[in-house]
């Protein structure tokens, strides 16, 4: 066991602290773990044989939060060329895990890239590097930027490069396939030149086809030099396996050319160019559409990228320039024409216009503008000429924290893929040894040396260990790029895979179901006070409060003229109301515990409470010096999305509850208008979080949804937290997934997409394993010791390359997600 006391950063609150200590208490071999918001650090003790620092530092960062590696600990983040299946991520994990201070390795597949807990201390960046170029692949930084740019064009330049092979190779490929198999099948007629026919010409049609082959290998020779790379330093890949079964092909054939030559002309039966060249072709063709497809899965990333603008207009006096994106700071004056993009967040500071924000939250219809109005960079202005001040800028920027957000989703593995973490791993070098021992078992059992070389190919030939590796990560990368065009911010593989499994959604009531912006609608006064009076104390002693109720009572007071007074003292009492002093006076504002617990007699108001609350207001009682002076009411306003959105919910099996710190009947008759049976009303907010625990407790995998402050301990508590469009920076850091449009019907779009991901997981993993448990099997003879067909090497390629391809195209299905209406 060892203790550590590691610092936290992102925690705002004792709810944010109180997450982190749930997550980390969560893991295997965690003995103790204690959160201090006031020193920001978290103490925690821990078996460091069952957990590494890189698992502790993912659970802080799936709560939403980041961990400062302890003693001087970094982190880099690499991109990794070169790599062609999950052998190949796992050898690269394997070479660096066994530096001496690396604390951790996770190599991802599918966005070729690396990220790598280390000490600095014991190790040095560059040896990371150099130990990743020495088992054959080329790391390199990741940048931003310009970078980003140059990256997607040497994508596009390799994947030319790689088309131009394959053409070579397909060019050289058809010849000799043809020549090679037309006599075979006699019935069709085909054509073969008597110069290069095997039976007039037995040297020429040798010769010819190891001629046609060289070009295909040379195109090829990719799988050559990294597959034997990779075999001789103990971690071989799929190239490994490419190599040593079309290498033997390749190699038998031009032994048989020599045989031919000197006169044994029965060779020209034992000739496999074909099967060496052709597996190449189609092993490249999987590898082509491949690579294309896997471009495809990042598209979202890169939509979001070209949101943002090179230059901004900046307007400084009555001078107007442009300047680069990177130069702009906070309260710099901007100039935004018709059709522009926002550059940069900020607030409107003269015109009225609207603005396209469908990239960013899903929403088609335009949102109006004026000034004071918040504006989002990567959103597009609509026909008003607009000046703004820049708020947020660089990677403060909303979009720059989506855009990370995405990406860091992307790269975090889901624990359905584990299972093929594992199997990759070992699947390669177990590939090889059935190979060795099925052709050493057809030699022992009489058969000639042609069958066992075909037995020997077409098991290193078919066997795909990139289906397994693509399965998960593929459906990860499509599935929250989906959800960012939608306005759906799923934080990682993990809290994707839970939001499929919840069986039970907690709604909180204000500003979840409601639009949260109640307005004051009646005042009874009682002892002979004047109703101006009334709200005068009221709404002065609320001046200080932000909580909905307090500014409707303050915006009423506002809208009449009255003059406020400043309180001299003002305490906010959690879960009851205000205790403030004005001119003098004892003022205290709040629900009836707030009374109760102040002695203040409020029998006089029972019928009109009964009366007000039936019809769905919130209370106000106002208290002036120990005495009941008036009951105020405000009504809140249901969302119009609410009641589609919860039916919705209902549709996908899900049972609906609301939570409130209304009273019952206040909670009843919002409930009511939009039809929900499970109410929980009267729960403090301190107390939203054990509600869930509860629910939990009795074997529901919870939801919870909401958008403020208060909501955040039992975001934490649930099993998967959705924080709401205007939702708070606490809600949004304590969820798991974040919504971007203030609607109750993109909870149940993401918990759609959540299990459309992780079916299309599930089919791709069904399909990976049980494509290599038959494929293999056949390729090794089995069906043919029960009298079926043997396969053919260059049938076993195809069957390679169509399994790693119709992974990646499943995964892709996931671009076309909509929801059902």
């Amino acid at each position: 066991m060892v203790e550590k006391s590691i610092a936290v950063t992102g925690m705002t609150c004792s709810a944010c602290a109180a997450h982190v200590q749930r997550a980390v208490s969560k893991l295997p071999g965690i003995a103790s773990a204690d959160v201090n918001i006031a020193t920001e650090k978290l103490n925690v003790r821990y078996d460091e044989n069952a957990l590494d620092f890189a698992s502790l530092k993912n659970a802080v960062e799936d709560a939403g939060y980041s961990l400062i590696e302890p003693d001087g600990f970094k982190v880099a983040k690499l991109n990794i060329e070169g790599m062609s299946c999950a052998a190949c991520s796992a050898a690269v994990e394997r070479v660096v895990g066994k530096l001496d201070g690396v604390m951790s390795a996770e190599v991802n597949l599918t966005t070729n890239r690396g990220e790598f807990t280390y000490d600095p201390s014991k190790v040095r960046l560059s040896e990371i590097k150099a130990i990743i170029e020495k088992a054959g692949y080329t790391p390199s930084d990741i940048l931003s930027g310009d970078a980003d740019d140059s990256a997607d064009t040497k994508r596009k330049r390799e994947a030319k490069a790689m088309r131009l092979r394959l053409i070579i190779s397909a060019v050289f490929s058809a010849p000799i396939l043809y020549i090679a198999m037309a006599h075979m099948f006699h019935f069709l007629m085909l054509p073969i030149p008597r110069f290069i026919s095997p039976d007039s010409a037995p040297v020429a049609f040798a010769v010819f086809q190891l001629v046609a082959a060289i070009p295909v290998l040379i195109a090829g020779r990719k799988f050559f030099t990294k597959g034997f790379h990779a075999l001789f330093r103990g971690a071989p890949s799929m190239d490994s396996l490419v190599a040593i079964g079309t290498g033997s092909a390749f190699f038998y054939s031009v032994y048989a050319v020599v045989r031919i030559i000197l006169g044994d002309s029965s060779f020209t039966m034992s000739l496999y160019f074909e099967s060496a060249a052709v597996v190449i072709t189609l092993v490249m063709l999987g590898k082509y559409l491949e690579s294309a497809s896997k471009g495809k899965t990042s598209e979202a990333i890169k939509k979001l990228m070209r949101l943002k603008p090179a230059t901004a207009t900046i307007e400084k006096g009555e001078i107007q320039f442009e300047i680069p994106l990177d130069e702009l700071m906070a309260g710099d004056i901007l100039v935004v024409r018709p059709g522009s993009l926002f550059p940069v967040d900020g607030i409107i500071t003269e015109g009225i216009t609207s603005a396209d924000e469908s990239m960013l939250t899903g929403e088609s219809l335009p949102v109006e503008k004026h000034p004071g109005d918040e504006v989002t960079g990567g959103t597009i202005n609509g026909e008003g000429l607009i000046r703004f001040q820049a708020t947020r800028v660089g990677e403060d920027t909303a979009l720059s924290k989506i855009i990370r957000l995405v990406e860091d989703a992307q790269s975090k593995k889901a624990p359905i893929a584990k299972l093929a973490d594992v199997v990759s791993g070992w699947f390669v070098p177990s590939v090889l040894v059935i190979a060795v021992i099925a052709a050493i078992s057809w030699a022992i059992s009489g058969k000639d040396f042609d069958f066992v070389l075909t037995i020997f190919v077409s098991v290193l030939v078919i066997a795909c260990p990139c289906a397994l590796g693509l399965a998960t990560p593929t459906a990860i990368m499509v599935g929250t790029g989906k959800g960012a065009e939608l306005g759906i911010l799923i934080k990682g593989g993990e809290a994707l895979e839970t939001t499929h499994k919840i069986d039970t959604i907690v709604l909180d009531k204000t500003g979840t179901i409601t639009e949260g912006k109640p307005k004051l609608t009646d005042i009874v006064t009682y002892s002979a006070m004047p109703e101006a009076d009334a709200l005068l104390y009221c709404a002065s002693a609320e001046l200080g409060s932000e909580h909905p109720i307090a500014r409707s009572i303050v915006k009423e007071a506002n809208r009449r003229g009255l003059k406020l007074i400043s309180p001299d003292s003002f305490k906010a009492v959690p879960g009851r109301g205000i205790d403030a002093v004005v001119e003098g006076k004892k003022v205290l504002a709040g629900n009836v515990r707030l009374m109760a617990e102040n002695n203040i007699d409020i029998s006089s108001s029972e019928k009109d409470a009964e009366s007000l609350s039936g019809s769905g207001r919130t209370l106000m009682y106002l208290a002036v010096d120990g005495e009941l002076k008036a009951l105020m009411a405000a009504a809140d306003t249901v969302k119009s999305s609410s009641r589609d959105g919860i039916e919705k919910l209902r549709e996908l099996g899900l049972t609906v509850y609301m939570i409130t710190g209304d009273n019952k009947s206040t909670a009843d008759a919002i409930a009511s208008e939009v039809k929900i049976e499970n109410v929980l009303a009267d729960v403090l907010p301190q107390d939203k979080a054990g509600q869930i625990r509860q629910l939990q407790e009795g074997g529901h995998i919870v939801a919870m949804v909401g958008d403020g402050i208060n909501d955040a301990p039992a975001l934490v508590q649930a099993d998967i937290g959705f924080a709401i469009g205007s939702g708070t920076d606490v809600a949004a850091e304590s969820a798991d997934v974040v919504l971007m449009r203030d609607s109750l019907i993109e909870v149940s779009t993401a918990i759609a997409l959540s299990r459309a991901s992780i079916r299309v997981i599930k089919q791709n993993l069904f399909w990976a394993f049980i494509y290599n448990t038959i494929g293999i099997p056949f390729a090794a003879g089995v069906v043919h010791l029960f009298g079926g067909p043997l396969l053919s090497p260059v049938f076993a390629g195809a069957a390679m390359a169509f399994s790693s391809v119709s992974v990646v195209l499943n995964a892709l299905r996931l671009r076309h997600f909509k929801m059902k209406a």
